[in-house]
């Protein structure tokens, strides 16, 4: 072969007049041996010279001038061999290369056929396989088809027109596959679900059915495709996710989501030859909110039948080679619906299980290990996959929650106590208390240095002072407060009581929703109420008494608490007394703005008495009367009003004042007058004396008849100006003499309630210009 070779090599050589006829490997098989005989010479010759010393000067010479020619030969046939080769190779790379590059186009144009022939094999083996019910080949099919199609389309410089075609034609292939599978899976499972118009309900609830086919057997298999095979060929296509998606929403929305909402739905099933139907029947529940055990149970037999009769099939084909198969329909399904489902369970079942109380934490484990079981059970059958779950960690957390909800169950109760009416009450009285819980006393050490003091020689004299405070000393006055604010309080010392068997954190954050709830009553109750406490004076009073009572808890409050609580409260947090300044501000100023209500109201009706001059005029006298008869009337009406609910010592200084405020008003008119006839006077004196007589009657602070004539005897305590009034009636009905002796040189009881100059000009506005008058008003100085 190699022979051949090189003779065609020199022939083509030869011939083309590059080469002598002489073989190539002959020439240079002579030069070889000459080269052999010539290195024989040599070692011959320089034996000689070195070894044998033989002289051979002139042979050497012949020698050197027979390498130096042979030398040359071999650099021309180098050169000559360099040059013809090179250049020929150059033309057969040429060659080769145009060769290369049309086989190469040969062997595209193959491939694009190859590939035509896949995609017309592969949609006539579809229709095949389509047409016999075999839809996980089919699909298959189509998906070399869809390949080799896509294999076509990115052949570059090969735009073929009939590729248009072909992607129609898959196209349209892809949709019927997709209906016949779309029809079978309707008789997989189908929903008979209420009106669309109906807002979802408990009675439309009751009307949804679930129809599930059962899987068929052996035998069967032939007549209809089993659920594997459309499910595995919806997977296939990609199709797979977008229709369970809409049968997990559809599951969702009318079975599962209703059943953990409504306690009285009970799901069943119903078999009958050929199809499963899951129902609802309605049980009268025990309670409003179904505790997390039963709502498990429910889901979980939901989800068991679904895994019997349609989820508990692969969505691939297993592998020949692998016993294990991979992704199953109840996984996939899982994974859609998990997390919607999850928080459905706990928005709606778990925080309704909640304990509203920490001694009923303990029975919380068995939520807990429900809830690990249910876990269990949906892993099993593959609908759940991974750790611990948002379910369960909810579950575990239920001390956090327990916190959280009771926090967020006193705020809201105490918000809808501050709502309430206020006009509800109740009596406090001094022997009042709210019931508080049994503490341990804190001071435990007492007994043993109250048993040491004992031991004392008797000779010891004895210093405590035998006169003791009153066990009322520190007392709420008796008053009436709103039942709401009452039982505000009761709920504030039972949260307390709450912190001291909780937790560290769950202490905290308890305590501090009880001063949550005063800070929060402190901001609601005077706007909420804000104009029934404006314009109603008993309303008033009672946001008065409201707010001194919550000071009055507030000052021990903390105290009583404070070696209960967590070690971090007890270092000095755990108080409630810098709260007591803002709620005593709060009572007084809503009471004060009702007390300057109450003062303009009587000013104003003063101020149509005509400056209570002139009053032998009838007109004028009558209205001085009526507006006397006004004001008493106000002044009773409020006495009515405020009786029993404010404290006695806040009603009688609060009526004193207003009554003061009219009897100061009178005087100053009075005092005012430059003229007072003999008639004027007398009947400024029966104007007067009706305020006497009729004023102190407004002080009625119990309801008990008699017992109030002691407050009414007591008038001049509470009226500031009662007896400056008494003498001014002592002055219209006196004399010059009777007044100066009243005055009693600024010693007497006229002097101690009027100024020299008021009683001057009382005198000129009573006396007329006589010697006898300027008397007396020297002597008034």
């Amino acid at each position: 072969m190699a022979a051949g070779a090189g003779s065609l090599v020199a022939a083509v050589l030869a011939h083309s007049g590059r080469l002598d006829k002489e073989d190539l490997g002959t020439r240079i098989g002579r030069l070889s041996r000459r080269v052999e005989e010539l290195k024989g010479e040599v070692c011959t010759m320089i034996t000689k010279k070195y070894s044998e010393f033989l002289p051979g000067m002139q042979s050497a010479e012949e020698l050197v001038a027979r390498v130096d020619g042979l030398s040359r030969s071999v650099d021309l046939l180098r050169a000559g061999v360099e040059n013809e080769v090179q250049r020929d190779l150059t033309v057969a790379v040429a060659e080769f290369t145009e060769l290369k590059q049309q086989l190469e186009q040969d062997t595209l144009v193959l491939s694009i056929l190859k590939k035509l022939q896949e995609f017309d094999t592969a949609l006539k083996e579809y229709n095949t396989a389509l047409l016999e019910k075999r839809y996980i080949e089919a699909a298959q099919q189509l998906e070399k088809a869809r390949s080799s199609l896509k294999t076509l389309e990115s052949r570059k410089g090969f735009e073929l027109k009939i590729l248009k075609a072909l992607r129609t034609e898959l196209t349209v292939q892809t949709q019927n596959m997709l209906y016949h599978l779309g029809e079978e899976w309707q008789k997989l499972a189908v929903w008979k679900l209420p009106p669309s118009k109906e807002t979802i309900g408990p009675e439309s609830v009751m009307h949804s059915e679930l129809h599930l086919c059962t899987l068929p057997s052996k035998e069967e298999e032939i007549a209809g495709p089993p659920v594997a095979s459309v499910l595995q060929a919806f997977a296939v296509l990609g199709e797979l996710h977008t229709k369970l998606k809409t049968f997990g929403k559809l599951l969702l929305k009318y079975i599962l989501k209703p059943l953990i909402s409504y306690p009285f739905l009970q799901p069943f099933v119903e078999e009958q030859s050929d199809v499963v139907i899951l129902k609802f029947k309605s049980e009268k529940p025990d309670l409003d909110h179904s505790s997390p055990v039963e709502v498990f149970d429910k889901i979980k037999f939901i989800l068991e039948v679904l895994h019997k009769y349609l989820l508990n099939v692969p969505v691939e084909q297993c592998v020949e080679d692998k016993k294990e198969c991979r992704v199953t329909l109840a996984e996939l399904l899982g994974d859609m619906m998990w997390e919607e489902l999850s928080d459905c369970l706990i928005q709606n079942c778990l925080v309704n299980s909640i304990p509203t109380n920490s001694s009923k934490l303990e029975q919380y484990i068995e939520v807990i290990k429900s809830t690990e079981e249910f876990e269990k059970a949906l892993k099993k059958m593959q609908f759940l996959k991974g750790d611990t779950t948002d379910l369960l960690k909810y579950a575990r957390n239920v001390n956090s929650h327990f916190a959280n909800k009771k926090c967020q169950d006193v705020i809201v109760a105490a918000r809808n106590l501050m709502t309430s009416e206020i006009h509800n009450t109740v009596k406090i009285t001094p022997d009042s208390s709210v019931a508080l819980p049994k503490l341990p006393d804190p001071g435990s050490g007492d007994h043993v240095k109250m048993q040491k003091t004992s031991k004392l020689p008797n000779e010891m004299v004895n210093l405590e002072n035998d006169s003791k405070l009153s066990q009322y000393t520190f007392s709420l006055p008796t008053c009436r407060i709103s039942a709401s604010v009452e039982k505000l309080m009761e709920l504030a010392y039972q949260t307390l009581l709450e912190t001291t068997a909780s937790t560290d954190q769950c202490c905290i954050q308890l305590f501090y929703s009880v001063r949550n709830i005063f800070q929060l009553f402190y901001d609601v109750v005077p706007t909420y109420h804000k104009e029934n406490l404006q314009k109603l004076p008993q309303l008033a009073a009672i946001h008065h008494n409201n707010c001194m009572y919550i000071a009055h808890h507030l000052l021990t409050m903390g105290h009583q608490f404070r070696y209960r609580l967590t070690n971090i409260l007890c270092d000095g947090a755990a108080t409630f007394v810098d709260l007591v300044p803002g709620f005593r501000r709060l009572g007084m100023e809503c009471f004060l703005a009702q007390m300057r209500v109450q003062k303009g109201e009587i000013l104003e009706r003063l101020s149509s008495a005509r400056n209570f001059s002139n009053m032998d005029d009838e007109e004028n006298y009558s209205a001085a009367n009526k507006a006397i008869r006004q004001v008493l009337h106000q002044l009773k009406r409020l006495g009515k009003v405020w009786q029993d609910v404010l404290p006695v010592n806040v009603y009688c200084k609060a009526m004193g004042t207003l009554l003061n405020t009219a009897l100061s008003e009178i005087v100053t008119r009075i005092a005012a007058l430059e003229d007072i006839s003999a008639e004027d006077a007398d009947r400024l004196y029966s104007l007067c004396r009706i305020m006497v007589e009729e004023g102190p009657q407004v002080f009625t602070p119990l309801p008990e008849e008699d017992k109030n004539k002691k407050y009414q005897e007591e008038v001049p305590v509470y009226v500031q100006k009662w007896m400056m009034f008494k003498e001014l009636m002592i002055i219209l009905q006196a004399n010059l003499q009777e007044i100066v002796d009243q005055w009693a040189d600024g010693k007497g009881p006229l002097a101690a309630e009027f100024s020299p100059a008021e009683v001057k000009s009382l005198i000129r506005a009573l006396f007329q210009n006589t010697e006898r008058r300027a008397a007396a008003l020297a002597k008034i100085k």
